[in-house]
């Protein structure tokens, strides 16, 4: 189980309508939302993988410490949300170096683990995952086997593999294959689009008739549908920031019963399982 921790103004649907230059301004909403999150695991004794934006946890770093203190792992998602694919390889270096370490001193925690921002690593940047490994982090979850506009690499392992000449897991989200087509079944927007009934199913299929774990993520903006909303944006970008919004906590709550969830580090990275 994991959260990716931005707040609604920083996904990649909004850049169009809220730059950087706007984020100071900005209604913050993050840390209200993911208290909620942190409730809702703690009565379904859930532990989850933290992926936080650096920016965040300089804002809210009492947010930090008590994500350790409940148990959670946290791991970098990047400083602010700029894709891989906008980056040249010493401004990702000089991103994920500044990120872990301000994780690792904000929290009192090893933060092993890597998420690009929207899922921004693929065939053409796979250079990132040599720099990762070479920064310190011991597995990334940063690549999507699908073709999408925004991201994914069709071609990739659906499930973990070494990368970084073995010395970094990369860990890809979890897709179900129909009719030769791989699904993203992993959360999301695709868990607001689908009926809950096929997340379920699909989730169901990788665990146990492929007998591999998932990965699932969402964002604390996702369980918010009180929060601003952007008249002004393109019909596509509406559509996959505000689609259901306000199902996304009832399914949580289903998902949350209907499956085991641990961290992405005890899942992946013990050697013991």
């Amino acid at each position: 189980m994991t959260v990716d921790v931005e707040d609604y103004f920083q996904v990649s649907a909004l850049e169009a309508v809220c730059p950087r230059s706007s984020w100071s301004s900005s209604d913050y909403r993050v840390k209200n939302n993911v208290y909620r999150i942190l409730e809702l695991f703690e009565s379904h004794d859930v532990k989850a993988t933290f992926f936080t934006l650096g920016c965040i946890a300089e804002e809210y770093p009492g947010m930090i410490r008590e994500m350790v203190e409940a148990g959670h792992e946290i791991a970098s998602h990047g400083w602010d949300h700029v894709r891989v694919s906008q980056q040249q390889p010493e401004e990702f270096r000089q991103d994920v170096t500044r990120t872990r370490k301000l994780l690792e001193d904000t929290s009192g925690a090893a933060v092993t683990g890597y998420r690009a921002a929207s899922y921004s690593i693929n065939e053409e940047n796979l250079w990132a995952l040599d720099i990762l490994a070479e920064s310190g982090y011991l597995y990334s979850s940063s690549i999507v086997p699908v073709k999408h506009d925004l991201y994914g690499m069709p071609e990739a392992p659906r499930f973990a593999f070494d990368a970084a000449g073995g010395a970094l897991r990369e860990i890809p989200i979890t897709t179900v294959t129909i009719a030769g087509k791989n699904i993203n079944c992993a959360g999301g927007g695709w868990f607001r689009l689908f009926p809950y009934a096929f997340s379920r199913w699909a989730l169901r299929q990788v665990n146990e008739q492929e007998n591999e774990s998932a990965v699932f993520y969402f964002h604390p903006w996702e369980i918010d549908p009180q929060q601003p909303r952007f008249k002004n944006l393109a019909l596509k970008s509406r559509f996959r920031h505000y689609l259901n919004l306000e199902k996304m906590q009832p399914r949580l709550e289903r998902l949350l019963g209907d499956f085991q969830w641990a961290r992405m580090d005890q899942v992946f990275m013990d050697a013991d399982k």
